[in-house]
């Protein structure tokens, strides 16, 4: 992987990706840790993958917290947060990655638990605890950013909504984010090769990857996106800005 940020640019910083044990915000965490931020690898299911990653990103010189939550419970993404107070006492970059929705047997109002809901409560959590100058990252999609005005393909349109309707509600809590001298921004990507959603994509609709990638030239991997979600975290921004990611020219602006 090329690294997006400059060596020791974050030393001395904090930065916490949920959903980092693998994928994207794997890669991102990793790129904080190169450039010398001290971090927090959040799971859900995967503990020994993170504790994995965590190994390795402390070779880098860094600290490296391993912090397991469901962030659709309330008191595990508090006991998230007190954790990280402890160890770190305070934050400076919350990647709010994590997302899901395709998976089965959680509910038909998983989606919209995780998609929407859990990332104001991780917000809210952890802003008791973010450092001054602060920036929040939410990363989505295409497919969810612009689902108002561009249709999707039906297996992900639940949960292209319940990501529109979590970025709509973490904009809401701009003004008063802005107030505390936070900085707010959003990734939104295409399909992203080497995902589990494009996985369960290409499962349920088999093709989908092959002809979204003839549609839009190319496809960013996961290192690749995870660089932009990276960059997006320190670079100088208006607050709410959304960095877009990849081909647009197939969906439609509101």
């Amino acid at each position: 992987m090329s690294q997006p940020l400059a060596a020791d640019s974050l030393r001395g910083k904090t930065a916490l990706v949920t959903g980092s044990s693998r994928g994207i915000g794997a890669d991102t965490v990793r790129y904080f840790a190169e450039a010398g931020a001290n971090v927090v690898v959040n799971f859900r299911n995967k503990a020994p993958r993170a504790h994995k990653l965590a190994a390795e990103l402390r070779e880098l010189g860094v600290e490296a917290l391993v912090v397991g939550a469901d962030l659709t419970d309330p008191e595990s993404v508090a006991a998230m947060f007190a954790e990280v107070d402890k160890t770190f006492g305070g934050l400076d970059v919350l990647v709010l990655n994590a997302s899901g929705g395709m998976e089965s047997g959680l509910g038909a109002d998983y989606a919209l638990r995780l998609n929407r809901d859990a990332q104001l409560g991780v917000l809210d959590a952890a802003l008791p605890v973010l450092n001054e100058g602060a920036r929040i990252v939410f990363v989505t999609s295409h497919q969810a950013h612009f689902i108002r005005t561009t249709p999707t393909m039906p297996e992900y349109e639940p949960v292209a909504l319940s990501k529109r309707a979590g970025e709509d509600a973490l904009r809401e809590r701009i003004p008063a984010l802005e107030d505390k001298g936070f900085g707010f921004v959003v990734v939104s990507g295409d399909m992203i090769e080497g995902t589990i959603t494009a996985t369960l994509l290409e499962r349920a609709n088999p093709g989908a990857i092959a002809s979204r990638r003839e549609e839009a030239g190319r496809l960013y991997n996961v290192s690749e996106f995870a660089a932009e979600v990276a960059r997006a975290a320190v670079e100088p921004v208006p607050i709410g800005n959304t960095r877009l990611v990849g081909d647009v020219s197939s969906f439609q602006a509101e």
